[in-house]
């Protein structure tokens, strides 16, 4: 009898014992971050902004040229190696002539400065979607500091016309383009300085 008891408990503790080593060796795998490269799809993206116009009302503008890339860690939420570029000469306000206005060097100055970008290799993790994500933005050849209030809005398989997976994001922020010297028509209060930022994007893991 007392060898039977040996026997179960001895079936028992190895039957733990592999329990055990298994979770041991199992653990690692699910804590270890597993970082991605993802690359903008220019065809899902848009750069906007709104802008006070005399007062009346804001003129909503876009930048149709994006490209970009970064790297995020769905895990652990690690966002790094951020760079968006926009092509300063693809912007359109629907009006052919304000467009060329914007264009001209009285705002983006396209023909001298044709593209704009957007840096930062870390983010700050607000809730479970939320970021801010502290960068610099050059603009006229001035960098300074922007911070993109960001939502991860979902990731997953892409579900139409592509093997890919992909990840959206939403961002928005304000910056001041009179501290970029971008200042026509600020002093008469014709063109707002305060510019608010919209950013919507689709982006492919690589």
């Amino acid at each position: 009898m007392q060898g039977i008891k040996r026997t179960g408990f001895s079936r028992k503790r190895s039957a733990l014992g592999i329990l055990v080593i298994s979770g041991i060796a199992l653990a690692p795998s699910l804590a270890v971050a597993e970082p991605a490269r993802y690359q903008i799809d220019p065809e899902h993206a848009v750069v906007a902004f709104m802008v006070e116009h005399i007062g009346f009302a804001r003129v909503l503008g876009s930048f149709s040229e994006i490209a970009g890339s970064y790297t995020f860690d769905e895990v652990t939420g690690t966002l790094s190696d951020v760079r968006v570029a926009v092509r300063t000469t693809s912007v359109a306000s629907h009006h052919e002539e304000r467009d060329q206005h914007l264009r001209s060097d009285d705002f983006l100055d396209a023909d001298e400065f044709p593209e704009m970008t957007f840096t930062a290799n870390a983010a700050r993790r607000v809730s479970d979607r939320e970021f801010e994500i502290s960068g610099e933005l050059t603009l006229l050849g001035v960098t300074l500091p922007l911070t993109l209030d960001a939502t991860w809005n979902k990731s997953g398989d892409y579900p139409i016309g592509r093997n890919a997976y992909a990840m959206g994001v939403s961002a928005r922020a304000v910056l001041q383009r009179g501290d970029f010297g971008m200042d026509y028509a600020i002093d008469n209060g014709w063109v707002g300085n305060d510019v608010e930022i919209i950013i919507e994007i689709e982006a492919q893991r690589q």
